[in-house]
């Protein structure tokens, strides 16, 4: 963001807040983002769309099926603060107040305001910006975007004599990348080269886990399986176990289940 004089705003523009929140990590490291408090913003003045679409958990079945029968690898790939590699629309402006600690004072007497100039995590639009913004560069790098789910692509060429592909799922913040060569000369090598300098990524290696589903792999197969995070709904919402007459129903619920 930037900051301007409180004169500076236009006239009946409301302020959203910037707050602090704090995540536990699954690593347990403890984490603090600074976010705009997106529930005050106002429909058609601080933002227009917010819809954002990510990959199905169909298609990451369908996408860990084609990896299995393939013999495709699977990698794992973060944008790191994805939302603020994001760009926000000509025009388009929010304004907040500053961050607690960080206020100060402008030539008119009042404390400064900020006005933000790229998507900020909590900005109702903030999600949509980040996907106008990685779609577009995946389609210049001829990936063809699949009909029945926009968040996948995928990307076929000529390498070395062989025909080569990639198939990228896109989840949030994170590429689930299928490929089958990761050679020197590879067209996944490529990509992942282009992809680290146009973005801030990580490479988090084999993918174990997205969509709350663990994965692994073996030599002809994937397993897919979310007993951790059943474990985890089961200690959330019955801390003292599963009722006795819930074990005993033999569908998936049962009508006299405590929720």
């Amino acid at each position: 963001w930037e900051t301007i004089d409180r004169s500076a705003v236009p006239a009946g523009r409301a302020l959203v807040r910037l707050i602090w929140v704090y995540k536990r990590k699954r690593s347990g490291s403890l984490k603090a983002r600074l976010c705009v408090q997106g529930c005050a913003q106002i429909p058609g003045v601080d933002f227009e769309q917010t819809f954002c679409a990510t990959m199905r958990a169909t298609s990451l079945r369908t996408l860990a099926a084609l990896a299995a029968k393939r013999s495709l690898q699977m990698r794992r790939w973060d944008f790191v603060a994805a939302y603020l590699q994001g760009d926000l629309e000509a025009g388009e402006v929010v304004y907040c107040h500053p961050p607690p600690g960080y206020e100060t004072t402008g030539s008119d007497g009042k404390t400064r305001v900020c006005r933000i100039v790229k998507p900020v995590y909590g900005m109702a639009q903030a999600g949509r910006r980040w996907r106008r913004s990685l779609f577009p560069w995946l389609r210049e790098w001829e990936f063809t975007q699949c009909a029945s789910d926009p968040c996948v692509f995928t990307c076929s060429k000529q390498i070395d004599g062989a025909q080569q592909s990639i198939i990228i799922g896109c989840y949030v913040d994170d590429l689930f990348v299928l490929y089958s060569d990761d050679s020197p000369t590879s067209l996944y090598a490529s990509f992942t080269t282009a992809l680290s300098a146009r973005w801030n990524v990580e490479d988090e290696g084999p993918v174990s886990d997205l969509l709350n589903v663990d994965i692994t792999t073996d030599a002809d197969c994937v397993l897919l399986k979310q007993e951790k995070y059943i474990s985890q709904l089961v200690d959330t919402y019955l801390p003292e176990g599963v009722p006795t007459s819930f074990q005993r129903n033999h569908a998936p619920a049962g009508a006299d289940l405590p929720l």
